[in-house]
């Protein structure tokens, strides 16, 4: 995985589960209203990342590839 992704948190959708920072910690903080955002919104690929959105309860985080915008998670139906 040479690619940049852009990550985001869609806070309307986000229970607070703190799934994504016990997968990602580097990736991922809660704020002080347990809301999930990434570390760093540009990132490089990251399995540990990938694996943070992929067990998201309620599918909140969404990875593309940076500058091209290609889903990288959830993938496209």
């Amino acid at each position: 995985m040479g690619d940049r992704w852009q990550v985001e948190v869609d806070r309307s959708l986000c229970i607070g589960s703190g799934m994504c920072v016990s997968a990602a910690a580097a990736g991922f903080k809660l704020d002080s209203a347990r809301q999930s955002h990434p570390v760093s919104p540009e990132t490089d690929a990251d399995e540990e990342v990938l694996a943070a959105a992929e067990g998201c309860p309620v599918e909140a985080i969404a990875i593309t590839v940076l500058g091209t915008g290609e889903p990288v998670f959830p993938p496209e139906e």
